[in-house]
């Protein structure tokens, strides 16, 4: 048989590079968040209807759709670490870029809230009660710098505990705004500081937001890791390995950031020791490109070359 597929690896086993350490650390980090990000919110909805600041109630707002996306963010960091079966055969880490994606939709459109809001008290200004819109928004500061501080330390690589920090950071330049606002309102009256500077921190939270959304997005649809040059991949094999003559539909793709997958058709000469290339061309894989998992198929150079037989027929449509 031409064909050669090697499977040396099951995806249906999960993978343990230290993943289920570092999710149990991101899944107790987010259960912090939640917990003192969605108490706070609830100080804070008394502290606005108090003070009659629509500032505090629109910081309010802002933590309860933090508090929602920290919720959804633990909920991926608890599902992901579920083992891989049969029907899932990858696991469910791909649940958190799914997370990601979701929390930085979330951001853009709390961003357009923000705006539109913004806009209409410059139309016609709100009278706001300054010490305790101050005291309130100061006490809130420290409770976002705390989570920040919790979920900042956590899994770098992670998109979902990035994205839950981005949410939080929003959160800590949206109480620095508010602070600001409050002391400006107290010494000068002036109210429309208060819009002025929420319309900062929402240009501030959308250049995040869409990153986050692009990343997250460009794993979901599975474009190839920033870090892997397919073209390199293509050109280097055969110019490493003797018994390689050409390769061909490259697909790389990642399930997470940093867990990276490979699949491609490799041209080898008739007399190549099929079992050494195979290995040849892992070893290659891992030392170059830095991928451990990789589908090899493996087809005859001159049936590729003369006929377009069963071997070099490929059933995916570009």
């Amino acid at each position: 048989m031409a064909h050669h597929h090697d499977h040396a690896h099951s995806h249906a086993h999960p993978h343990g590079h230290g993943h289920h350490h570092a999710g149990a650390d991101s899944q107790r980090r987010l259960a912090w968040a939640v917990a003192l990000t969605g108490g706070f919110m609830v100080a804070e909805v008394a502290g606005g209807i108090l003070s009659g600041s629509l500032a505090l109630l629109a910081d309010a707002g802002h933590m309860l759709t933090d508090t929602a996306a920290l919720a959804l963010a633990w909920f991926a960091a608890r599902l992901s670490r579920r083992p891989a079966d049969h029907r899932r055969t990858y696991g469910y880490d791909r649940v958190q870029i799914l997370a990601a994606f979701v929390n930085g939709l979330t951001l853009i459109a709390i961003v357009v809230w923000i705006a539109i809001e913004a806009v209409r008290r410059f139309l016609s200004p709100v009278e706001v009660a300054g010490t305790p819109m101050l005291v309130i928004a100061a006490l809130g500061f420290v409770v976002n710098l705390a989570v920040f501080a919790i979920l900042h330390l956590g899994d770098r690589d992670n998109l979902n505990v990035r994205g839950a920090a981005l949410h939080v950071l929003g959160d800590l330049l949206g109480s620095v705004a508010a602070v600001v606002a409050a002391l400006v309102i107290l010494a000068t009256g002036w109210t429309p500081i208060d819009p002025l500077l929420s319309l900062l921190v929402a240009a501030l939270i959308l250049r995040s937001a869409w990153r986050l959304t692009r990343e997250s997005g460009h794993i979901l649809l599975e474009g190839a890791p920033a870090s892997l040059d397919v073209a390199r991949i293509e050109q280097e094999l055969p110019e490493r390995l003797d018994g390689v003559h050409d390769v061909h539909h490259v697909h790389a793709w990642s399930m997470t950031p940093g867990r990276h997958l490979l699949s491609l058709h490799a041209a080898v000469e008739e007399e190549a020791d099929r079992e050494a290339t195979l290995v040849a061309i892992k070893a290659v894989l891992l030392e170059r490109f830095d991928v451990a998992h990789a589908t090899i198929q493996l087809e005859s150079r001159g049936r590729c070359a003369d006929a377009p037989g069963p071997a070099a027929a490929d059933d995916h449509r570009h």
